[in-house]
């Protein structure tokens, strides 16, 4: 009996061993997530294999694992940048990225784990101050937009690429000129709708007056032809027709006025 502390004490040291050897030889990795591993008594980061995926790994005490996330992160980024005409700009922009899993033991090897600082976001200023000191504080304001952000985006991509890094998208989500400019921009832009708004007025008026004219001269071609083909002979016919057509009637008499081939009958009504 006086001997079970003494191997109660062994053992219960053993079993602390254990449990610290068990938590240093364990890693688990989470959802989205992938390790890199290093080495301590090898060559360091292991780039030869393929990152440690999700889910529990054993590795040997000595070593270490550098867990990096793997899915779509965003970075916003609000810079000043200069205009072609040498104006200060205000860019307020969104990037989505992620390392690819396949190299981040080489992102790690390289870059190390603030690579965002190091790479993505230099690599968005330098996109964003080299394509907008293309454009005019107008055309960044209102027509290039669209543009633009694809222009940044296309730059940004190729210092990237060989970064280890994946660039999925840029959205500028606004553009911010100095109060004068803008006031002066917009006062222009309304100049240049009123303008617009004019000449839509004045060529519409235009075409309403071709199409009264062309239409007042359609008439008046008809009337001289119809005037043209009407000769004494036809509406002596039309008139002889017409008097005939009413002579039917039963309420009406016939009564012929002049003499010879030239008289013309008068239908008179009973009633």
């Amino acid at each position: 009996m006086e001997k079970l502390p003494k191997l109660t004490i062994p053992v219960i040291v053993g079993v602390i061993l254990l449990i610290i050897l068990i938590a240093k030889s364990s890693v688990t990795i989470s959802s989205g997530h992938a390790g890199v591993l290093y080495q301590t008594f090898g060559n360091g980061v292991v780039t030869d294999e393929p990152p440690l995926g999700e889910g529990f790994h054993i590795i040997a005490p000595w070593n270490r694992v550098f867990v990096y996330e793997v899915r779509q992160q965003e970075l916003s980024e609000k810079m000043q940048v200069l205009s072609s005409n040498g104006l200060e700009i205000k860019l307020d922009a969104s990037a989505w990225y992620q390392p690819i899993s396949t190299d981040i033991a080489k992102l790690h090897q390289e870059k190390g784990e603030n690579y965002l600082q190091r790479v993505i976001q230099p690599a968005i200023r330098s996109a964003a101050r080299s394509v907008v000191g293309r454009y005019t504080p107008e055309q960044l304001y209102s027509t290039k937009r669209d543009a633009i952000q694809e222009e940044i985006f296309e730059e940004t991509k190729k210092i990237l690429d060989k970064q280890y890094i994946q660039l999925n998208e840029i959205l500028v989500r606004d553009v911010t000129l100095p109060d004068a400019i803008k006031d002066a921009i917009e006062r222009k832009l309304r100049q240049e709708q009123e303008s617009l708004e004019y000449e839509f007025r004045l060529e519409k008026a235009t075409k309403e007056a071709q199409k009264v004219r062309i239409e007042a001269q359609g008439k008046a071609d008809a009337n001289a032809i119809l005037s043209a083909s009407l000769t004494d002979k036809i509406l002596q016919d039309k008139g002889i027709d017409a008097t005939l057509e009413l002579a039917k009637s039963p309420n009406a008499k016939v009564v012929i006025v002049g003499s010879g081939d030239s008289g013309l009958p008068l239908i008179l009504g009973n009633n």
